[in-house]
């Protein structure tokens, strides 16, 4: 379970400072980006261990069922989505067998003929159309809230019956709906990035040990 209780204090804008305000002090520097990720960390687990809870079970539940996970976003956001495929398909800490899921963003060719033949907003959406069914999970990862392709994407999977996370920053998602959206209380692009990755690893965590005995 995640922990219910967190400190809190005001997050150290380390993001906005400046190096004469740290000192010039690498050492310093590195110190005040660890104590901001670790508030974010803690504000996380007391603001956000009900709806973490509830995704984790969720996609323990559709994984039972023969469903998929289908994850996307853009930038450092893909990557992330590549890394919980592969930790699907392959395994995370556990030994398990592979279970199915699929980040969006790994078939260039899939991606370059969307983007050319209906613009890069559609990258996502047209893969949902063309791969969900319903019961399927579609995780989407934007950062700022406002990606159009992955609100597209998501748009899309709702309308097919699939269940929807969307992994956010503070702002979370604009203009759009999902089933499940986690809000990493932070501003900052990084210290979102690394938050939405412990949450994929505690999720990760949560399915090796269900499925463990298979």
């Amino acid at each position: 379970m995640l922990a219910k209780q967190a400190e809190t204090r005001q997050i150290p804008p380390f993001w906005n400072a400046r190096p004469t305000e740290r000192q010039g002090d690498i050492v310093a520097s590195v110190t005040d980006y660890i104590a901001a990720h670790q508030q974010v960390v803690r504000l996380t687990l007391m603001e956000l261990e009900t709806v973490a809870e509830a995704v984790g079970q969720a996609l323990i539940r559709a994984l039972r069922d023969g469903r998929k996970v289908l994850a996307f976003g853009n930038g450092g956001s893909a990557t992330q989505a590549s890394h919980l495929a592969g930790e699907l398909i392959g395994r995370f800490s556990r030994p398990r067998r592979p279970l199915p899921a699929i980040a969006l963003v790994a078939d260039a060719g899939a991606m370059t003929c969307i983007a050319n033949d209906f613009g890069y907003a559609a990258v996502f959406e047209r893969q949902i159309e063309g791969l969900a069914v319903a019961g399927d999970v579609a995780i989407g990862l934007t950062t700022s809230g406002t990606s159009e392709n992955v609100i597209r994407g998501l748009g899309a999977a709702r309308r097919r019956g699939v269940l929807t996370v969307a992994l956010t920053g503070q702002a979370g998602l604009a203009g759009a709906e999902a089933d499940h959206v986690v809000r990493v209380p932070s501003t900052a692009t990084a210290t979102t990035q690394d938050v939405h990755l412990m949450l994929l690893h505690a999720w990760c965590a949560m399915i090796d040990a269900a499925f463990e005995a298979d």
